[in-house]
């Protein structure tokens, strides 16, 4: 498959892959390819497929990441995880950060686990809960969220919100529907950071990252 990696584009993100980066990435997606065909991880098949759209698309995201994120050892959620995505693609590529990934469907939080521990993954912890439990348990410990395909950009912000840290930042994966999201979100409470396009090599899909932090409010 590493062929079909170069040949999808994977080089021209610039993220500057070693051959183990390529192997875990491959086995995750072969897991996953294993799992989807009984308990329904997802609803893309085929593997070329899954890479453009699930793994590609996914680590589109670590330049821009990267620039914001400078703290040595970030905190990262990853809200509505599933299959994975982007969480088990960016812990892959950022050892340094911890990921944790919340997901409120066992069978897709039992996949995680397994990916865990078969790609040895030790900056991943995988949470069986409902976001609003964990905002609960874990109030303002993150430095980022993150989520794919989750919920609506509002709905996102507002459960994201108490995970973050004073200076946290939202990232938000959007396609077509950003801007009509965007009208919805409060600016009185949100600043919008920036807002990037995402290139899928070889592929013809619009999408955007939109980066979010929550306006400090002043005490009255």
């Amino acid at each position: 498959m590493s062929n079909d990696l170069v040949s999808l584009g994977i080089e021209s993100l610039g993220l500057n892959l070693g051959a183990a980066n390529i192997a875990d990435l491959e086995l995750f997606l072969q897991e996953m390819g294993r799992w989807n065909q009984v308990h329904n991880l997802t609803a893309i098949e085929g593997e070329k497929n899954s890479i453009r759209l699930h793994l590609i698309d996914s680590i589109t995201v670590l330049p821009i990441m990267r620039q914001f994120l400078d703290q040595e050892n970030p905190k990262i959620a990853d809200l509505g995880s599933g299959g994975g995505l982007p969480a088990i693609p960016i812990a892959i590529l950022q050892s340094g950060w911890h990921v944790t990934l919340i997901e409120a469907i066992r069978k897709k939080t039992a996949f995680l686990r397994h990916v865990r521990g078969k790609l040895g993954l030790k900056n991943i912890e995988v949470l069986s809960e409902r976001v609003e439990m964990v905002a609960k348990s874990q109030p303002g410990q993150f430095d980022a969220v993150i989520s794919r395909a989750f919920t609506n950009l509002a709905h996102f912000l507002e459960l994201a919100h108490p995970l973050l840290k004073p200076n946290g930042l939202v990232f938000a994966m959007k396609a077509k529907r950003a801007d009509e999201e965007l009208q919805e979100v409060c600016m009185d409470d949100w600043r919008l950071v920036a807002d990037e396009p995402l290139q899928i090599p070889n592929l013809a899909v619009e999408r955007r990252l939109l980066v979010l932090s929550p306006v400090r409010k002043s005490p009255l």
